[in-house]
């Protein structure tokens, strides 16, 4: 008689942990960007630094207060921001094409580097940035703004996201990297793709690839612009080293950039403390920004770093080599900051701290403020289109971002011409021409109808759609 090999037990299913547990508390998906600090609050139920995943299977530690916020961004020597160092990239736990990788991959620039490698790559980037006029920047932000307020002045209607804080940074940016005009539709669908995590890894692909035709165009005729300086910086940064230094650029200041001037907007058409201040000076302009950067910094979640040994921090254990976020939005709304620490200050960590603080800050602020002021100085009675709590936030662990921000406003006659015309023009040019006065017909999730990738808007803005 045959014998029955005896049947293996049946292990017990693994324990479901209750709803909202911070083990399992997911930095993506609807629910997360529609309310973050409620997120906030359950994760700082478990301590200073609770766990988190930031994509399907992609587990992190996010860190949460403001002074343990500061003690990982200050501890070079403890935490690294080399990602080559994460094992659950490495061992495969973690795959490539998961949509956050492109976000937090190694590039060889100095986003990614630490101690001399770092202070070299980064030398490059602050002193070629160095050598933007501040007031040159400011006309040029000026012009363009100008140039897309032209295009939806005249229909009374926009979604100032799409048609405004969208495109802006774009054009102000291809400007300072003299970057040709037909190059600005793949650098928007490449960078667009990596923010949304929407096909990343192709889209990773397609942005390396663009920035390359660039660093080979500009090796062989540089002008006066940011990549060719960065070329001719003492450094002697590789091609490789350009295009992932371009890559950290271009994204700081496209992405964060267009939701400070959104969520500055939109606290502006919103909240009555700004009521009929908005055309009164900048101040009030002044007071938004710094508030959004207070409560709703552009970048929520990043500044990854890796400990570099076990740690243990206020009884949190640290294991080497696991991602630690650090929450940025978190760390500014510390309940155990006091209001008289924010008011009027601008030590909120919305561009981070330590060594790998934000580089461009200046330029950045510049930027916004006068997107900012030009559209309420050119469109004074302009009004959201629908409730504030209407309005639709993008999903994503990293960024604090609206799908659209539909505002009405008076049809308003455009401005005499001799703005910049990005699609006709080379770069650092100043076009005579009169400008488009088509506006784009986009319609907006919050209001209702359908609503194109923000990528498929700026494409149909660069072809003249």
């Amino acid at each position: 008689m045959t014998s029955v090999p005896p049947v293996p037990p049946v292990p017990p299913p693994p324990a479901v942990p209750p709803p909202g547990c911070p083990a399992h508390e997911p930095l993506y998906g609807p629910e997360f960007a529609a309310d973050p600090a409620a997120a906030y609050r359950r994760l700082r139920r478990t301590g200073p630094v609770a766990p988190v995943e930031l994509a399907p299977g992609v587990p992190a530690s996010l860190v949460l207060g403001y002074d343990d916020a500061l003690h990982v961004l200050r501890g070079t020597e403890t935490f690294s921001k080399d990602p080559r160092r994460w094992k659950d990239l490495a061992d495969g736990t973690v795959p490539m094409d998961s949509p956050v990788v492109p976000m937090m991959m190694y590039r060889p620039n100095a986003l990614w580097a630490d101690g001399e490698e770092h202070r070299r790559l980064r030398g490059a980037i602050t002193d070629s940035l160095a050598r933007v006029d501040p007031n040159t920047l400011r006309g040029y932000v000026d012009r363009s703004a100008d140039t897309l307020i032209d295009r939806f002045a005249p229909a009374g209607r926009a979604d100032l996201l799409g048609a405004y804080a969208q495109v802006l940074p774009l054009l102000v940016f291809n400007h300072l990297f003299g970057c040709p005009a037909d190059y600005g539709e793949r650098l928007v669908e490449g960078m667009s793709g990596i923010f949304d995590g929407v096909d990343a890894e192709k889209a990773n692909e397609l942005l390396a690839t663009t920035l390359l035709d660039l660093v080979t165009l500009k090796r062989e005729r540089p002008g006066q612009d940011v990549t060719s300086w960065l070329m001719a910086h003492p450094a002697e940064l590789t091609d490789e080293e350009m295009v992932h230094t371009l890559v950290l650029l271009m994204g700081a200041g496209t992405e964060p950039q267009q939701n400070l001037i959104a969520n500055s907007l939109r606290l502006l058409l919103s909240d009555d403390r700004f009521g009929g201040d908005l055309s009164g000076g900048s101040l009030p302009v002044e007071d938004a920004l710094d508030e959004v950067l207070w409560t709703d910094p552009p970048i929520a979640n990043y500044a990854v770093h890796y400990p570099v040994h076990d740690a243990v921090y206020k009884g949190v254990t640290l294991r080497e080599g696991h991602p630690l976020v650090v929450s940025l939005a978190a760390a500014n709304t510390d309940p155990t900051l006091t209001a008289d620490q924010k008011a009027g200050n601008r030590a909120h960590l919305a561009w981070s701290a330590g060594p790998h603080n934000c580089p461009a800050q200046g330029p950045a602020r510049l930027i916004a403020a006068v997107a900012v002021e030009k559209l309420l100085d050119r469109l004074p009675d302009v009004e959201l289109a629908v409730p504030v709590e209407e309005l639709v936030w993008r999903p994503g662990p990293f960024h604090r971002a609206l799908a659209a921000l539909p505002v009405t406003f008076p049809p308003a006659a455009t401005e005499p011409s001799g703005a910049v015309d990005e699609r006709s023009a080379e770069p650092g040019s100043v076009s005579a021409a009169g400008r488009p006065s088509a506006p784009p017909q986009w319609s907006s999730t919050a209001g209702g109808g359908t609503r194109r990738g923000w990528s498929g808007r700026l494409r149909a803005w660069w072809r003249g759609e």
